[in-house]
């Protein structure tokens, strides 16, 4: 079996040669048709390639989950590391199916999905995607993890998060922004007013951002997407 059937995923192929793909990772109790309307929103074009995987834990009070939450911002470390060893499998055998080099693609989630987008495209000593995208997340302190920040400088990352959400704290948001900009990182950082959720009046905003990143990750690898048409 590939790697790439190792979690169940919802892919949305480009509409004509993929000139980047976004990964989108839902969160907690949610599966992996939750983010679906999100990528027309962000790529209304359907330039990039889209893929959604489903996390692999089933766990009261019911969808799907990535690690088991005992306490907000420090996952529990066997179910985390578990989850994250199959999403490192996956995102290596992505390419296969979308034709889209890891340099070419984002890594984005919400809330838990935000954690891991934030845990694989920051992870020491792992290869960095083109961005990462973590709406209403937090960068993991979790037993035997550490970002590599170092070696991510010029990293593009945009993150948004709820002033008032009441599931993880925009104090979390705010301390990742200060160990980001620290690094190097090419940080765009929103607050909005609102709860534990995706605001649609910084979709277009993020949608540019997208864009923009999905286009300097191809000028990095050294060549110009290709187009048809």
């Amino acid at each position: 079996m590939s790697a790439i059937d190792a979690l169940v995923h919802c892919l949305r192929p480009a509409r004509e040669a993929a000139e980047g793909a976004l990964v989108l990772l839902h969160g907690r109790g949610a599966s992996e048709l939750d983010l679906l309307p999100v990528f027309d929103k962000l790529d209304p074009e359907g330039r990039l390639y889209g893929a959604a995987p489903r996390a692999p834990l089933t766990l009261p009070p019911g969808g799907f989950h990535w690690y088991v939450v005992r306490r907000v911002g420090f996952p529990d470390p066997e179910t985390f590391w578990s989850s994250y060893r199959l999403l490192e499998g996956w995102l290596e055998a992505l390419p296969e199916v979308t034709g889209v080099p890891l340099e070419r693609t984002v890594l984005g989630g919400f809330s838990m999905g935000a954690v891991m987008s934030y845990a694989l495209g920051l992870g020491a000593g792992r290869p960095a995607p083109a961005g990462v995208l973590a709406l209403s997340g937090f960068i993991p302190t979790v037993e035997g993890f550490e970002p590599g920040l170092e070696a991510r400088p010029g990293l593009r990352v945009a993150t948004a998060h709820g002033t008032h959400d009441p599931v993880i704290s925009v104090d979390f948001a705010r301390a990742a922004r200060r160990r980001l900009e620290a690094a190097g990182v090419d940080l765009l950082y929103r607050e909005f007013s609102g709860g534990h959720s995706i605001d649609p009046t910084l979709l277009r905003t993020l949608g540019d951002w997208l864009s923009e990143t999905v286009s300097a990750g191809s000028r990095r690898r050294g060549g110009q997407p290709r187009r048809t048409g």
